[in-house]
Formats: C-alpha cells, structure tokens, sequence
C-alpha cells in the first residue's frame, strides 16, 4: 500500500477529469497460470483500490473503460464473468460510493446487458444521482464511433426538422450530444499493459487530452502509479495548437 505522501501529487497539476482503458487481466492472469476470470477479479481490486486513490488526490471525474462494445466478441463465458464482477462491485462499492458523495454516471448502452444487471446499474445511478461530489464514470458497450455517429443523427434529424440551422452543428453543438457532456473536459487518458492504442475510446474528448501509456498490467496498477501519472501529466505543456 501507498504511502499518503508518496501517492500525492503536486495540487496545481491536478488533472480534472482522467480515464483509464483498464489493460492486461487476461495477461496478468497467464503469468500466473490463472485463468482468464482470475486477472479480471484481480482487476475489480485494482479499480477498487484506483478510484479511492482518485478521490483522495482531489481527481474530479474518473471514466473507466470497463466493457466496450467490441467486447461482445468475446467467449460467452468470459462476458458472463464480467457481468457477474460488475453485479459484484455494485452490491459491494455502492454504499462507500453513496457515503463518499460520489456521483456515479455510465456512458454506452448499458440497456443491452442482462436484465439483472441493468436493474443494479439503474439502482446505483439512481443513489448517487444526487450525490455532489467526485464523478465516477464507467463506460459499458460503450464504442466512440457509435457515440459520435448517433450524434450527428440527432443534429441532423433536428436540422432536418428545421428546429436548427445547419450553420448552429458546430464543435459545441456536438460535445452536448455526448454522453460524457456532464463531465469536465478530458485532461489525461492512461492506458495500461504497453499498447499503444485508443480501441475506440473517447475519441473526441481525447483530442487535446495527454496520453500516457504505462507497461504495468492493470491488476499491478495502483494508487502510486496513479500518482505518478498525475506527476506526469503536471510536466507536460499543453499549447492547444498555440505557442
């Protein structure tokens, strides 16, 4: 475990909002000669561990990439372990979410997972939806492309309708369409396990983000490499295409 000291970055380099693509369960677990499901309870330990080290380093939202919507690929018995971790960490974090003032959110199609688990995600968002604190976002069947895509339907379909001028579908107009509009922009996107790739993964909101991929496997990451992500994001200039 962290010490405080050690784990706390300097203040005035405090990314508001940070995402995580959550890398290399299944990775961790081969090493080990675990199976697949064992790197990825090992992983609902690490996002355990990760989101009370973001809360108390001052982070005002955290996204975690936690099911994207090409992980329907996968063996029907490893997405069913990962709805039933899912179940697991909303019966077991949703009272120290609600008592910590935490706001929970989801970005994707949640709609599309088993009426069980819809039930507790429409529970846990319900709890917290007064909450006013620290965000906590989780993307679920969430696939970038898509969120843009179905944006652009809806501006379109409104300037069809003539409720808008086609001239008013600006930058703006766009980021209000998506799911993550109730977030503070996207400072700093980690990615865990050594690739170097975005997977469809907030692809907008990561235009002017600082990336930063780290060669740790997901269940090894923890609240010191939190903070020395944090470091070095608080070492990087950002000019926004300026000077």
């Amino acid at each position: 475990m962290a010490t405080a000291a050690a784990s706390q970055p300097v203040a005035q380099h405090m990314p508001r909002h940070v995402a995580i693509i959550m890398d290399g369960n299944g990775r961790w677990a081969a090493q080990r000669h675990l199976p697949r499901a064992a790197g990825h309870r090992a992983g609902v330990e690490a996002v355990r561990a990760v989101t009370r080290a973001a809360r108390a380093m001052g982070v005002q939202a955290l996204t975690l990439y936690a099911f994207s919507s090409e992980n329907w690929r996968r063996p029907a018995e490893e997405v069913s372990g990962l709805m039933g971790l899912l179940k697991f960490f909303i019966r077991n974090d949703l009272a120290e979410l609600v008592r910590e003032n935490v706001r929970l959110r989801v970005i994707g199609d949640y709609r599309r997972f088993p009426a069980d688990v819809v039930a507790l995600v429409d529970d846990a968002l319900g709890r917290t939806a007064a909450n006013t604190g620290p965000i906590l976002a989780i993307a679920l069947n969430y696939g970038a492309q898509a969120e843009l895509v179905t944006a652009a339907q809806r501006l379109a379909a409104r300037a069809a309708a003539g409720a808008i001028p086609v001239e008013a579908i600006d930058g703006d107009a766009i980021e209000a369409e998506l799911e993550t509009r109730e977030l503070p922009p996207l400072d700093l996107l980690i990615r865990t396990s050594g690739e170097q790739r975005l997977s469809n993964f907030l692809l907008w909101q990561a235009a002017y983000a600082e990336l930063l991929f780290v060669d740790t496997l997901w269940p090894d990451f923890g609240p010191d490499d939190l903070a020395d992500a944090i470091r070095a994001f608080g070492q990087r200039q950002r000019r926004y295409g300026g000077l």
